[in-house]
């Protein structure tokens, strides 16, 4: 069959890969053979795809036609992401999901147990919601600093939870609007429960101007039976009142606070398990850098110990490790501290940058 392709190069001299522009494809679906044929053109700037399905048969057009989109419509260990007006699939999240897991997730034990509890009763209380007619849906919202597990716990409960995720990124889009967007986003929902619809940092999805929008379609005249709205924010203060507070929209609030030195051991514990022996900390020196780190999130902690395996092998051998671990936090400290008088110190600014 004929085709045109055009080829091109990674921006940094990678390998070539090709992008079929024009094809006349044979195809072989079950026991009929037809032809496809595939056309890009460019309207109004915009690039545009089409494929025709050659065959004098409609029918079976129209059966091959919905045999594909109910394939593509199919997860393979891949996630819906919605982004930039359209959903499409991301095998990188699936993979960062599966290696996420209760029991990795280090939080507070009445935390994580409460949560878990929550949403486990909630899936399992189908019957006794519709009995009382009660609204069979959820919100959920996870406050809190960053770095401190809202992620790693959605990861883990989606894992756990198996029920199809499906994960927002932004409701904007070139050529569409917000409302459009949403729009999109909460049919999707509806059409696949039960599901967990995730809004990470929903103080930047919701602006003045779709905020009225969203709100009509979390808890307006459609139903929303079956749908989990998981959401967080690192910026409660940033929500408008009618979103955080209204029990029908986020009927649950869980907040993630900087961790305790019990959560901060654990956490250091479970890192350095994989690290070879000669480079660990002893006891003592690992619950003196639990100590020594207070106020530190879970990233800077993560930081902490990155840094400190890095300084570590290119010290003379037979360095202590903890040692090392300590000066590092000291460090690390050092430079939260920096960060904090800066921007205490910066001018406030207008939205276009100007000095207030």
């Amino acid at each position: 069959m004929n085709r045109l392709l055009r080829i091109l190069r990674h921006h940094d001299g990678g390998d070539f890969y090709r992008i079929e522009q024009q094809n006349w494809y044979r195809v072989q679906w079950e026991e009929y053979t037809f032809e496809v044929v595939l056309v890009n053109y460019t309207k109004s700037n915009c690039s545009c795809k089409i494929h025709f399905i050659i065959t004098p048969d409609v029918g079976l057009a129209n059966a091959f036609f919905l045999a594909v989109t109910r394939w593509s419509a199919e997860l393979r260990e891949e996630v819906w992401v919605f982004n930039g007006g359209y959903w499409g699939k991301s095998e990188e999240l699936y993979r960062s999901i599966q290696s996420s897991s209760l029991d990795n997730l280090v939080l507070p034990a009445d935390l994580k147990a409460e949560i878990h509890r929550d949403l486990k009763q909630f899936l399992a209380s189908r019957e006794l919601y519709n009995r009382y007619r009660i609204p069979w849906k959820r919100g959920i919202l996870l406050l809190g600093p960053p770095g401190n597990g809202k992620t790693h716990a959605i990861k883990a409960l989606v894992n756990d939870l198996k029920i199809a995720p499906l994960y927002v990124k932004s409701f904007t889009s070139q050529y569409g609007t917000d409302q459009g967007g949403i729009t999109s986003v909460f049919q999707r929902a509806r059409e696949t429960t039960p599901c967990l619809l995730i809004l990470e940092d929903l103080d930047s999805l919701i602006t003045d101007k779709n905020r009225s929008f969203f709100l009509n379609e979390l808890d307006g005249f459609a139903g929303n039976t079956g749908i989990i709205v998981l959401a967080t924010t690192n910026h409660p203060e940033k929500l408008d009142p009618a979103i955080v507070n209204r029990p029908s929209r986020f009927d649950r609030k869980y907040h993630f606070e900087l961790p305790a030195v019990a959560e901060r051991v654990t956490y250091l514990n479970m890192w350095i398990s994989n690290w070879e022996s000669e480079m660990r900390p002893t006891a003592e020196g690992l619950d003196a850098t639990a100590l020594a780190t207070d106020g530190f999130s879970f990233a800077y902690l993560k930081e902490l110990l990155v840094s400190a395996l890095m300084r570590w092998i290119n010290l003379p051998q037979g360095s202590e490790m903890d040692a090392v671990l300590l000066e590092q936090c000291h460090l690390l400290r050092s430079q939260m501290s920096s960060m904090v008088e800066h921007y205490d110190r910066a001018p406030a600014t207008d939205d276009d940058g100007e000095e207030e």
